[in-house]
């Protein structure tokens, strides 16, 4: 079983394992307007085991929910966030007016194996087909 070291900076916010992912709650109440950019805090901070990296997204409910969509796709927290103060947040855009209330579970995370290192080799051919470009395949 993974350990995972998490401090809790505003009380209310422990995270909860609901299937594979793990919740993660709204530190605080929030209130958003349309085409706001709002961090919203999730009450803790955490330190991952050694290499591994936290992927946050939204729950499956939470834009229908509270119309916000995470602004980078997939949020990616690094293994070395992780003092004291690093508090973990959900940058969101509001796609509608609303209020996300305080220990309301809009996120979600996992704990993911590193990538290991990398060597990158130039080449002028990679000896592959052609699949027509980005955004053509699986017509």
């Amino acid at each position: 079983m993974m350990k995972i070291k998490v401090k809790e900076i505003r009380p209310g916010s422990l995270p909860e394992r609901h299937g594979d992912w793990v919740d993660l709650k709204a530190g605080l109440t929030v209130k958003y307007n349309k085409g706001d950019f709002v961090m919203i805090p999730l009450g803790v901070a955490m330190r991952l085991p050694q290499g591994y990296e936290g992927h946050l997204l939204p729950r499956s409910s939470t834009f229908k929910k509270y119309g916000v969509l995470l602004v980078n796709g997939t949020g990616i927290i690094d293994n070395a966030y992780a003092g004291n103060g690093d508090e973990w947040h959900f940058p969101v855009f509001a796609t509608r007016d609303g209020v996300i209330r305080k220990g309301e579970r809009i996120a979600q995370f996992r704990a993911v194996p590193v990538m290991k290192s990398v060597k990158f080799s130039l080449v002028s051919d990679l000896d592959g087909p052609n699949r027509g470009g980005f955004g053509s395949t699986g017509r």
